[in-house]
């Protein structure tokens, strides 16, 4: 007996799933035992057995009061009042309830005198609930902070949208969700609604997220429905979990990513409405220890999800949510309702919501039409598609436009923007003059702007978003979610004359909310919000000047974002559109251009890259009237393509003449846009092999841009490190060192760590330190830059690859045979994969798996590979070119270590005039050649010449390097001699 009266079973409705855990938690932390009963009145029959069954179990009985009595339908109601009235009173001793609704408590209910926790500090909540289960104030405090959060205090980390209070059923399928996450414990889980539209996949995840709330730290809601829209509303959960954004898009997701894969807090994501391929979604999914719910009607996320398959509602769902959405309907009707749209919960909530707006229409004449599925009788065209939602519509519209007019013309604005969110905040912003005269009006009129939307979401059932007025007096409407569904066929019931008027107003609200800044983070948000909008308002094919800036703006904020792949396709749908429009030296048709060409580079594609490229160039040659600016613009782009591709003398020329054309049109050779196009000059003249001529020219972009810009402008910062990169190339480590070491904390200071300039300036310094000997700090300097651009990038952008291509040879300057292999051999690979098996860096890649060879003694092979490797190179660039002399360098080695000195010698000779020739006699690729050939020459009995050359390298080195210098003996001695290949910058 004494057991019995410890037991205590807490009965719940299943919507106050977070209160009866809270409860069961306080209880059991008090010693006591506990059975959580979740009881369902919609499903059980309104029997005094029904209750009878609950109250046999032992102990007190502690019931969680909701508002589940509002989701039941008027006799349903008062069939179970009369229940409880019957039962009860027999078992008062026994009962005891909490209540935790805001809503007023029919009376059977308030007979149970329930006691309140909403609104109730947790100690003095936990302290009521004891009390009601008839357990003694216990004389140790239990830390709160253990067990369940308290549900009045919401998640640490919180978006999502409010609650829909008309929720009603499916309580098998969110136990099933539910169920699905737990099985997967620590491992977490990933589940997918699936269905097609209309079905209330939405609403079941919605209420998923606020049902079960209390067993999260973390929830966030991302709207799916487009890539863009998605991808930065998951970034913007960045600063919530304390993760800095650096700039780039990609690299703050994926710092995200990180964040929740290592976090021990649960968290939830939810993804609502993917309807595009899971691939492209994929990178906003982390694989932690938390829960991702999708909502979405394809099937193909059944391989990256546990799939639940969302059905029509049940019918007695359907004839409860009717009868909640409008009472006047009786049973017999709600169910004749259902019958006739097959329980369609869409259908469901907009044809109660017209019926409980219209009281005087007849139900039986209401339900005979949608049944008939003859949308023509109220004016609208069949479409082929879903003839009852179309009547259903019809008359929904009918309704607005003969009733409601303000409202009506209201959703055809609306119509005019992207369903998904509808910017509602932009339009109350909008500029006067920007909306239609009579709209105009109605916004600036807040109530009667709230009372329209209002009105509008009762009618359609369109779901809106509240927010706090700037005077924090009052709530105003922020955002308003329309079914893709509906938005379709509001569009296609609109007049020509309709859509014309109506989406030239939407654009002009777009423009108005431009802030005409890409560049700037604080931007970033409102260009994200404005994407989505572009094509549905016409935007993409509009003439107006104003609305083009918008796109090219869009645009751009995709290019500084690092969003590739979207600026690509956004950019090709613009030139396609408005060149037809607008002809081929259009100035935004060209600037859309540029961005194309600019899209293809970045994601690799420069072979499409340089078509583009030069088939603008050709229209504009032919056009003959082009502005000058356009065809600097477009040999500048081109010849950052050609770099690319390796073709470094093509890609000279096109500089020298962009650049000749922009100082004498822009003001001089100094002027930042003519100091950009001479730096990409630089930078071609340094990949063509003339080191010299490429540092002299870095200094005086570099002199220029401190005595215009300052010295801690980021373009000076590049300017500075491209000087320190080319004095190492030179050899002149120690100056290139200190330039670079400075450089490298300025760009720490000024630009943030993790941006891209800046990650490259660490990357030389680490470069610089390995010539200098410092390989510990060249180590940890370059593993950490080469984790950054993975964590970023990924292996294979070109970036991550420059890095691993050097790391591997430092790698095997430590000794680290195997692990430097590997690397070598993996990026040689991805640079022929990627830029085909004659480029430049694909050949000098593969050089040094062939240093690697020949260190692991392979001789033969590696003897081989580099003969090979020579003559590519060669053909590549040159015989001349520094790449070209350090390839056959490797390859005397090669012939050294087989045996083969008479051949060495006469390579090593060869090599070393073309050496000196280039570079000089004092560069350290002049200097070890020499050494080399001193020793194979000695081998070779001509011992004069041997030392003389020898004598001449020791003095040429110590000046050079220092006496010190831990690597001056090696040379001389040509101990483990190689020369590996360095890619450059682009």
């Amino acid at each position: 007996m004494a057991a019995e009266l410890g037991h205590v079973t807490v009965v719940f409705a299943g919507q106050s799933e977070s209160w009866a855990k809270w409860i069961d938690h306080q209880i059991r932390a008090a010693g006591r035992a506990t059975t959580l009963v979740r009881w369902n009145p919609l499903r059980r029959p309104p029997t005094p057995d029904s209750l009878t069954d609950l109250l046999s179990a032992p102990g007190r009985i502690l019931l969680v009061i909701d508002d589940w009595y509002e989701r039941l339908g008027h006799g349903r109601f008062e069939a179970w009042a009369d229940v409880l009235r019957q039962v009860l009173p027999a078992h008062r001793d026994r009962i005891a309830a909490v209540s935790i609704t805001a809503q007023p408590m029919p009376e059977a209910v308030i007979a149970l005198a329930p006691v309140e926790l909403r609104g109730l500090r947790p100690e003095v909540a936990r302290s009521r609930v004891l009390e009601c289960a008839g357990i003694p104030a216990p004389g140790t405090l239990v830390a709160l902070s253990r067990g369940p959060r308290f549900p009045d205090d919401p998640p640490e980390v919180w978006q999502a949208p409010r609650r829909n209070r008309r929720f009603i059923g499916r309580a098998e399928l969110l136990e099933k969700v539910y169920g699905t996450f737990s099985a997967a414990g620590r491992d977490g889980a990933a589940v997918a609604l699936l269905g097609p539209g209309g079905f209330g996949k939405t609403q079941l995840a919605l209420e998923y997220v606020h049902r079960f709330a209390g067993e999260y730290d973390i929830v966030w809601w991302v709207t799916a429905a487009q890539r863009i829209t998605a991808r930065q509303q998951f970034a913007e959960l960045a600063p919530r979990l304390g993760v800095p954004d650096g700039g780039d898009l990609s690299a703050t997701i994926k710092a995200v990513r990180r964040e929740l894969d290592s976090t021990a807090r649960p968290w939830l994501l939810v993804l609502d409405g993917a309807t595009g391929e899971p691939e492209r979604l994929l990178d906003i999914v982390p694989e932690g220890h938390g829960h991702v719910l999708v909502t979405t009607h394809r099937t193909e996320w059944g391989a990256h999800t546990e799939t639940i398959t969302v059905p029509a509602f049940e019918r007695r769902e359907s004839v409860a949510f009717v009868r909640r959405r409008a009472d006047r309907l009786t049973d017999d009707e709600a169910e004749r309702l259902a019958e006739a749209v097959e329980d369609m919960p869409l259908l469901l909530d907009q044809m109660a919501a017209w019926l409980d707006q219209t009281p005087t229409a007849s139900v039986g004449d209401y339900i005979r039409d949608i049944g008939e599925g003859r949308p023509d009788r109220f004016g609208v065209v069949h479409s082929g598609g879903y003839p009852r939602f179309e009547v259903a519509w019809a008359k929904l519209v009918n309704t607005l436009r003969e009733g409601f007019e303000p409202a009506w013309k209201l959703l055809n604005l609306l119509a005019c923007f992207s369903p998904d969110v509808v910017p509602v905040r932009l339009l109350q912003t909008a500029r006067h003059g920007d909306l239609p005269p009579d709209l105009a009006e109605l916004v600036a009129e807040p109530s009667s702007w709230n009372s329209a939307l209002r009105k509008l979401s009762e009618i359609t059932s369109m779901r809106i978003e509240y927010e706090q007025s700037p005077r924090l007096d009052t709530q105003t409407v922020s955002t308003l979610r329309m079914h893709r569904l509906f938005h379709r066929f509001v569009r296609s019931i609109q007049s020509p004359d309709d859509i014309a008027y109506y989406s030239a107003a939407a654009r002009k609200v777009l423009v108005s909310a431009d802030p005409r800044d890409s560049s700037s983070a604080g931007n970033w948000s409102r260009y994200a919000e404005l994407i989505p909008h572009l094509e549905p308002s016409g935007a993409l094919r509009s003439a107006d000047d104003d609305v083009r800036e918008l796109v090219l703006n869009c645009i751009e904020y995709l290019r500084m974002r690092g969003e590739y792949h979207e600026g690509w396709s956004l950019s090709r749908q613009v030139v396609q559109n408005w060149r037809e429009a607008f002809g081929d030296t259009d100035r935004s048709v060209l600037v859309a251009v540029h961005q194309l060409a600019n899209m293809l580079r970045r994601t690799g594609r420069y072979r499409e890259a340089e078509e583009v490229g030069r088939e603008n160039l050709r229209r504009l040659i032919e056009a003959g009237d082009t502005r000058p600016i356009e065809l600097i613009r477009a040999k500048d782009g081109l010849g950052g393509t050609l770099m690319a591709l390796g073709r470094y003398t093509e890609a000279r020329t096109l500089f020298e003449e962009a650049a000749a054309s922009a100082a004498a049109e822009l003001g001089g050779e100094n002027v930042p846009r003519t100091l950009t196009i001479r730096s990409n000059l630089a930078v071609a003249i340094g990949l063509q092999g003339r080191y010299t001529e490429s540092l002299a020219l870095h200094r005086r972009i570099f002199e220029a841009r401190v005595e215009l810009l300052g010295g801690k402008n980021a373009a000076t910062l590049n300017s500075a490190l491209h000087t320190a990169w080319m004095l190492r190339l030179l050899g002149q480590y120690r100056e290139a060192l200190q330039i670079q070491g400075h450089n490298s904390r300025v760009h720490s200071q000024i630009l943030d760590r993790n941006h891209s300039q800046t990650v490259r300036a660490e990357h030389n310094l680490a470069l610089c330190s390995r010539r200098v000997g410092d390989l510990q700090f060249a180590h940890a300097m370059m593993r950490g830059v080469r984790e950054k651009l993975l964590r970023r990038w990924g292996m294979l952008h070109p970036e991550t690859l420059m890095v691993s291509c050097d790391y591997a040879m430092l790698l095997r300057q430590m000794g680290l045979g195997t692990e430097a292999r590997e690397l070598a051999e993996s990026t040689a690979a991805q640079y022929a994969s990627q830029l085909g098996d004659g480029h430049p860096y694909a050949i000098g890649a593969r050089d040094n798996v062939a240093i690697v060879m020949r260190d692991m003694g392979e001789k033969r092979a590696a003897l081989e590979l580099s003969r090979h490797t020579t003559h590519q190179m060669e053909q590549a660039v040159g015989q001349d070119h520094p790449w070209a002399i350090g390839c056959a360098k490797n390859g005397i080695a090669a012939l050294a270590t087989v045996g083969d000195t008479d051949a060495a010698a006469a390579l090593g000779r060869e090599a070393a005039d073309r050496s000196a020739r280039v570079l000089g006699d004092s560069h350290i690729l002049t200097i070890s050649l020499r050494a080399g050939l001193a020793l194979d020459l000695a081998q070779l009995g001509e011992r004069e010449e041997a030392e003389n050359l020898r004598t001449e390298a020791e003095n040429r080195l110590t000046a050079l390097l220092g006496a010190d210098h831990p690597h001056a003996d090696d040379i001389l001695r040509r101990h483990n001699p190689y020369w590996d290949f360095e890619p450059q910058p682009i």
